[in-house]
């Protein structure tokens, strides 16, 4: 059964509240509110905003091309292919060539880059790619970018493959699968494919040898894995190895070079091996870095783990948070071990109702609601935000009046430094574990993006502020609810 909380924004967004239907959008793509995922219902919804916002720039309202752009950035993050069959799928389509072709590098721009991608050169997609072709058919041209409008699919593919050649070319977050799907797509003609079927089916040595020697991938990497005996396989012939890890290397090394995470992984771990003629520990830690930047759980845990191992001597201002990321991202991977590791560097508070300023956040939370019926001062309704993000994180008292809002959040953690004023008072690093807490953060940032830098004033009148605020924040709404039950 849907939330009171969901059923209010369908109202809104039914009623053609922009910000409702954006707000339902990122629902259906989240699963916020127990709602399923369902990308092409947030691109219907994305649509409608879309033209919600258009009607209003004709009209000469207050909407502006700003707004276009921020909830094209939305689109972007939307998954294309799940949403070939939907009725915004042409939206979709146009939308993700403009941001696509806008030629700067955001993320908007590279996510609807790599989305393209993967509808239109995948493997995996080729059922959708055999109905887009005549999808494309029926319309008069197959998007409103110019440069497209003369291409047929197969002009529309080389040109996908383009970005995806740039994007495997990058650093962005998406080079690691643009590099797999390269792999992926590697020509492979019969000759090559019988041997990898011969290998597989009979487990014989010469096919696998010849695969590698004409450039398939995981035959280099399968043979590299094999003469180091990393693939559980090894021959105990007098208690011995007969590894040749200098051949290992060698297979890995070109494996490793068509970006393959597993290849540098395994480098990584010939490097460490004492009995390795080319031991060199800080080789071996360049390939598990490697690997981790590629997506590898383990590698990602080792880096994550040698970094907290080497806070102390890190220069970075806040020690441990490089640590928290990689482990963090291996948690997200399912390794148990990382869940351990990531306890002891980062700090855990899910439950907001058991932290300190629970009910005052309570308060704030309606003020901030209505700040327009209590006729809040922009001061004050800052110091709202700061109460509802301290009631989230259970910030102390100098941590709620001293941290830098705009500067708290990271991908996995916040980050509270307020060592500016207080600078015997160290950093802390804190888990965002639920939606509820990201909220938190992205209506504050909001909020304070707009503000001018010294409107807070000194520690004094923050406290001043406090003390104020919070005597109103009771009484105002203590008040409404002895109020409501007197009713």
């Amino acid at each position: 059964m849907a939330s009171r909380e969901f059923l209010k924004i369908l109202s809104s967004a039914r009623l053609g509240d922009v910000s409702a239907q954006q707000k339902l959008a990122q629902t259906y793509l989240t699963g916020a509110f127990k709602t399923p995922i369902q990308p092409s219902n947030a691109l219907i919804w994305l649509e409608k905003s879309y033209f919600s916002i258009t009607n209003q720039l004709l009209e000469n309202q207050s909407s502006s091309s700003a707004e276009i752009l921020g909830l094209l950035s939305q689109v972007a993050n939307i998954p294309l292919a799940e949403t070939f069959n939907s009725p915004a799928f042409e939206f979709g389509w146009h939308s993700f060539w403009k941001l696509a072709e806008a030629g700067d590098s955001t993320y908007s721009s590279l996510s609807a880059k790599w989305q393209l991608v993967n509808l239109l050169v995948n493997p995996a997609n080729q059922e959708i790619q055999t109905q887009l072709v005549d999808w494309l058919k029926k319309k008069s041209s197959p998007t409103s970018i110019q440069k497209l409008s003369s291409l047929d699919f197969v002009g529309i593919q080389k040109l996908a493959k383009e970005y995806l050649q740039e994007l495997a070319n990058g650093e962005s977050a998406f080079a690691s699968n643009a590099k797999e799907l390269l792999i992926k797509l590697q020509p492979k003609n019969e000759a090559l494919s019988s041997l990898w079927k011969v290998w597989l089916d009979e487990q014989n040595e010469d096919a696998l040898n010849q695969a590698a020697e004409l450039g398939l991938t995981v035959a280099k990497l399968t043979l590299g894995l094999r003469l180091a005996q990393l693939d559980g396989k090894v021959d105990i012939e007098e208690g011995k190895s007969n590894a040749s890890l200098k051949k290992a290397a060698h297979w890995l090394e070109l494996a490793a070079k068509d970006g393959d995470r597993d290849a540098w992984f395994a480098l990584g771990e010939i490097y460490r091996r004492p009995q390795f003629s080319g031991y060199n520990a800080t080789e071996s830690d360049r390939c598990f870095d490697r690997a981790a930047d590629l997506g590898h759980a383990q590698a990602q845990l080792r880096k994550g783990a040698n970094l907290w191992r080497k806070r102390e001597k890190s220069d970075e201002k806040v020690r441990g948070l490089q640590a928290s990321y990689w482990v963090w991202q291996a948690q997200q991977q399912g390794v148990s071990e990382a869940k351990e590791l990531l306890s002891k560097i980062l700090e855990s508070c899910p439950n907001p109702k058991t932290n300190e300023w629970f009910e005052l956040a309570q308060y704030a939370e309606k003020a901030v609601n209505h700040h327009a019926e209590h006729k809040l001062e922009e001061d004050w309704l800052l110091l709202c935000h700061r109460i509802i993000i301290a009631n989230q994180f259970n910030f102390t008292k100098a941590e709620l009046l001293l941290c830098e809002v705009g500067q708290l959040q990271h991908e996995h953690c916040v980050v509270v430094d307020i060592r500016w004023e207080l600078p015997k008072i160290l950093p802390r690093l804190i888990q965002i574990e639920t939606i509820q807490q990201r909220r938190a953060l992205l209506a504050a940032g909001k909020a304070f993006a707009g503000s001018e830098i010294d409107l807070e004033g000194n520690l004094r009148q923050r406290r001043y502020r406090f003390d104020r605020v919070t005597d109103w924040l009771k009484t105002t709404f203590e008040n409404q609810a002895v109020d409501t039950e007197a009713n």
